[in-house]
């Protein structure tokens, strides 16, 4: 790609993958593309209800198709053009997506005939060829090879533990496209935790727990990325109970992801944490410094740009916990290269990096991603948390969500108040100390605290 128009038709070409021909027809063929001074992206559409739709129903789409095209995340002002070739512009929507996080943030698609799961446009990259292996992780790599040349026969279930962003999910998707190729008969599938969850919740809603039961007992190798968010889920810890045992009595493959290993996600099941112990654990370390001047070398290599050694070094001095990070930050460079003509110098390098060198997410991130993740625990919607009903479980996940506000952000007890609706400061006040108690005396209680703290520090 040498311009924002070839940029411009990957994105809509990543969008027309993943919805419908005629959605597709009517509010995205003819989108043009206007300009991106590299933080914003203007895009014309050619009627105002075309517009509206991408604001409010397609917008999530759009921005993951820039995340993953460009690697980093950029605003979205959509206008329409008018009949003198203006335009007429639009409330620019919400934040833009958060961190360089493919391709987690990306919505996952069933590869036609194969029952996969494949997450985001970017996993034929994530291939054995293209992990680079280095003391941290070398074993885990070479349990992957194992169990992707030899299914079942190999290492069942293999376990692999490590911080967010260090090539778990990397090794998970190249276990599946190397098995995919070999065998290409396999019912293969590919989901995450959370996922998991929401499925088994909509199946026991829907009254098709006989369908899901059809779709995961029947896989020939399952693959679940971040298992550690079935924990705390009663429901959900008893299906997978039962889909783990089936498959594994079946001889089928099992994979597993966790940021931890099974011993410590301590609101799960200990029938599940020994079952997740039978075969093989390996961890993923934070890679060394050669390891992250060589995954910088790699991606800038993949993308066809010439990266000085002082730039390579400067990133990897910087950038020392995350690969995503690594990756995101050779992915900003290339735009710089292609969309502003920027050589890739330190400076560019510096510019590119800011965001991520810089503090946390902001205070209101933060609490959002608090609210979020407890509500997830609770089986809730983040609004009910924030609603005033009094139900024991609503009350219960608010009195935890104000107790984890607290230990994150520090924040002044009327400050968290008005995050609930302008609660007083006594209110807060007895939210913490009740849930502090709890932590104090319920194990059970403090262990799921324990999980939520580090799923939001994750």
């Amino acid at each position: 790609m040498d311009s924002f128009e070839d940029v411009f038709v990957a994105v809509k070409n990543y969008c027309r993958e993943r919805i419908t021909g005629p959605a597709y027809s009517v509010f995205f063929e003819r989108l043009e593309c206007g300009s991106f001074d590299g933080e914003k992206v203007i895009i014309y559409a050619h009627a105002d209800f075309v517009r509206t739709s991408l604001n409010t129903r397609y917008m999530p789409l759009l921005r993951e198709a820039f995340l993953a095209v460009l690697g980093f995340e950029v605003q979205l002002d959509i206008q329409v053009r008018n009949s003198n070739n203006g335009a007429t512009a639009v409330p620019q929507p919400s934040a833009p997506i958060a961190g360089n996080t493919l391709p987690d943030a990306a919505a996952q698609t069933t590869l036609p005939g194969t029952g996969n799961k494949e997450t985001g446009t970017g996993s034929y990259d994530f291939t054995f060829e293209n992990f680079i292996v280095g003391s941290n992780n070398k074993f885990a790599h070479a349990a992957a090879q194992a169990v992707a040349a030899n299914p079942s026969g190999a290492y069942n279930p293999l376990f692999i533990y490590g911080p967010s962003g260090l090539g778990k999910t990397h090794l998970e998707n190249a276990i599946r496209l190397e098995i995919q190729k070999n065998h290409p008969d396999y019912n293969i599938l590919y989901v995450d935790g959370e996922a998991f969850t929401n499925e088994i919740i909509s199946a026991i809603r829907d009254n098709s727990t006989t369908e899901f039961h059809q779709k995961y007992r029947q896989a020939d190798v399952l693959l679940v990325d971040d298992i550690q968010f079935i924990g705390g889920k009663d429901s959900t810890q008893e299906e997978f109970f039962h889909t783990f045992n089936t498959l594994f009595n079946a001889g089928k493959q099992i994979v597993l992801a966790s940021d931890r290993p099974p011993k410590e996600i301590k609101s799960l099941e200990e029938r599940l944490r020994t079952r997740f112990e039978w075969g093989l654990t390996a961890d993923i370390q934070p890679p060394d410094f050669e390891t992250r001047v060589a995954i910088i070398k790699r991606k800038a290599n993949l993308l066809g740009m010439d990266l000085p050694e002082d730039v390579c070094e400067f990133i990897a001095n910087k950038l020392k916990s995350n690969i995503r990070q690594l990756e995101g930050a050779v992915k900003k460079l290339n735009a710089y290269r292609m969309l502003s003509n920027i050589n890739p110098t330190v400076g560019a390098a510096q510019n590119a990096i800011k965001d991520i060198l810089s503090e946390t997410q902001p205070v209101p991130v933060t609490i959002d991603k608090i609210v979020t993740e407890v509500a997830r625990c609770y089986n809730i919607s983040a609004a009910d948390i924030r609603s005033r009903s009094r139900t024991k479980n609503i009350a219960n996940a608010r009195m935890t969500c104000i107790y984890c506000i607290r230990e994150i952000t520090g924040l002044p007890m009327v400050d968290i108040g008005r995050e609930f609706g302008g609660r007083d400061h006594a209110t807060i006040v007895y939210a913490i100390k009740q849930a502090k108690n709890e932590v104090e005396t319920n194990n059970t209680y403090k262990e799921m605290v324990e999980d939520i703290l580090k799923n939001i520090r994750a």
